[in-house]
């Protein structure tokens, strides 16, 4: 019962991460630096990576 709760709150946030890096990853501040210098922030990689590694992981956890 227990791996069943952790997957899904790992499933949860890790949705509420990719989300949170995506939105950085399109704010209006992060495409100006984008067009300047072609750099993407490592916030918004961070988060949207790490939440679908911990969808993968939730995932895993829910079998």
């Amino acid at each position: 019962m227990n791996n069943k709760i952790i997957g899904i709150v790992l499933v949860i946030a890790g949705i509420f991460l990719a989300l949170w890096g995506y939105n950085i990853y399109d704010a209006a501040s992060s495409q100006i630096t984008r067009a300047i210098s072609g750099d993407t922030p490592i916030e918004a990689w961070a988060g949207m990576a790490g939440g679908i590694i911990a969808v993968l992981i939730g995932i895993t956890k829910l079998k």
